[in-house]
């Protein structure tokens, strides 16, 4: 029997090449049992012609299937569903169409949305994309990574694929953290005081079921990031809030019974605001001399352009205070989800056991290719890259605010992606973001980063590292004018 040729059509939502498309198409027919065992497929001219694409598209696919074994070639009479393919299941799905479950009843604990930051799907759409955190693939080194990826893949490396390291990490990219990474930033580590996370959110979130409980007291700055606000009020610990100046957060300006702080001093997320060595100093004393712990989100350290970074704070820690989040995710590609926790041996014991009940360990397969990228020098190399495009987007993105009289309330001292602005009195910048997307304008609001039911609404955070420099100047004179108009 002969499969008609109009049975065929591309999903326009499906996502990859032309070629893995057709695979999907047809391996889809066979799984639904649309297609069955021993039927023939419309020739490779027929189907070319029918889905508009050329012949040698649909050859292809049709032979990648013949290699799954879904179809098998019989010479010149041409494709058939293999009598090997899957069969698709013997009785019809089925969804249940009326509820009894009182869920608003049965959920015994809820959670709120840990990010509170309104970034659309489509962002890539967008012509002026002053959004945070999100790759620009004119930048990345797509071709190295995927070499880095099919080295992890082969048969060298087949124990990091396959291996259960069940609480443990990669131990070739333990070693590249503690050897490489970390010195750099001042800090010497032993691979029992490093683990492995996905991402810093992971990162901070075992920090805080391993520090905190409902008898102890967690300091943040305020702003901050909305997913460390999330975490730590889903911790149910005491919870205080500490409002940043131009140098980042206060020490003198911390409760009396805080047992825990939580702190960006390099990069204050979101005013990009730098801590002075000074402060540091008396951060750390202040931990010493008040017997509370440190964690130092550390992100963005990597894209000091203008001068050299200041020491972490964990490298000025002498008593074991400061646990130290890293993060692979910011400066690779957000979608990676890989970061690492560094911290005295009894704190990432426990986190390391917090984390086995969770998830185990990231996958092997990852932590390996990112080994590789990093020791073969991929790593430094785009990092010197994204570095020389962020300060000449930044450059242009300063002088084209100063143009327009727009206010900059925070900027990097040593560089990062972002720069925080303060709009005139009365603007709602949730408002203005809405606005502004007409114009294929993406912007974010700041008042999510705030505490409280009444916060900020003038502040925007404008990031630099989506945006092609060539549209930066006109994006600004679009937000300027919407601010104009408001």
């Amino acid at each position: 029997m002969s499969i008609s040729v109009e049975t065929f059509f591309l999903d326009p939502s499906a996502e990859g090449t032309l070629q893995a498309r057709i695979q999907q198409m047809v391996a889809q027919g066979i799984l639904a049992g649309r297609i069955r065992p021993g039927e023939r497929l419309p020739s490779s001219r027929k189907m070319a012609a029918h889905l508009g694409v050329s012949r040698i598209t649909v050859t292809l696919a049709y032979t990648e299937l013949v290699a799954d074994d879904y179809l098998t070639s019989r010479g010149r009479s041409g494709y058939f569903v293999s009598d090997n393919a899957p069969e698709p299941p013997a009785f019809p799905a089925q969804r249940a169409h009326v509820g009894t479950v009182d869920w608003a009843r049965t959920i015994g604990q809820r959670f709120t949305p840990g990010l509170s930051l309104n970034k659309p799907a489509d962002w890539a759409d967008y012509r002026y994309q002053f959004i945070y955190g999100q790759t620009d693939k004119t930048l990345f080194d797509s071709a190295n990574w995927r070499l880095c990826a099919l080295r992890a893949l082969g048969m060298r490396d087949f124990s990091a694929l396959t291996s259960d390291y069940f609480d443990g990490d990669d131990p070739q990219l333990v070693d590249f953290i503690a050897r490489q990474t970390l010195p750099r930033r001042g800090i010497l580590a032993n691979p029992d005081e490093i683990l492995v996370t996905m991402g810093a959110q992971n990162a901070l979130w075992l920090s805080a079921q391993v520090l905190l409980n409902s008898r102890r007291r967690a300091a943040i700055e305020d702003p901050c990031y909305p997913a460390l606000r999330t975490i730590l009020t889903q911790s149910r610990c005491q919870l205080s809030v500490v409002p940043v100046d131009q140098d980042g957060l206060p020490p003198d300006d911390l409760p009396a019974d805080t047992d825990v702080v939580f702190t960006t001093p390099s990069h204050q997320c979101p005013t990009a605001a730098t801590m002075p060595l000074e402060r540091r100093n008396a951060l750390l004393e202040k931990a010493e001399a008040e017997d509370f712990i440190i964690v130092e989100d550390d992100y963005e350290f990597e894209m000091s352009f203008l001068k050299s970074p200041s020491p972490s704070l964990k490298s000025l820690d002498k008593n074991g205070r400061v646990i130290y989040v890293g993060s692979f995710s910011k400066s690779l590609f957000p979608g990676l989800r890989l970061g690492y926790l560094v911290g005295p041996a009894p704190f990432i014991r426990e986190a390391r056991a917090l984390r086995a009940t969770v998830l185990r360990h990231p996958p092997g397969h990852i932590q390996r290719t990112v080994s590789y990228y990093l020791s073969l020098g991929h790593y430094d190399a785009l990092i010197r890259r994204m570095s020389k495009t962020y300060h000449e987007r930044r450059q242009l993105l300063v002088g084209a605010l100063n143009q327009r009289g727009l206010t900059i309330a925070g900027q990097g001292t040593y560089g990062g992606s972002s720069v925080w602005l303060k709009t005139p009195t009365g603007i709602d910048t949730s408002a203005l973001a809405e606005t502004l997307r007409a114009d294929s304008v993406l912007v974010e609001p700041g008042a999510p980063f705030f505490a409280g039911e009444n916060p900020p609404t003038a502040y925007l955070r404008l990031a630099y590292s989506s945006i092609p420099s060539a549209r930066i100047p006109e994006g600004i004179n679009l937000i300027a004018d919407a601010i104009q108009n408001y």
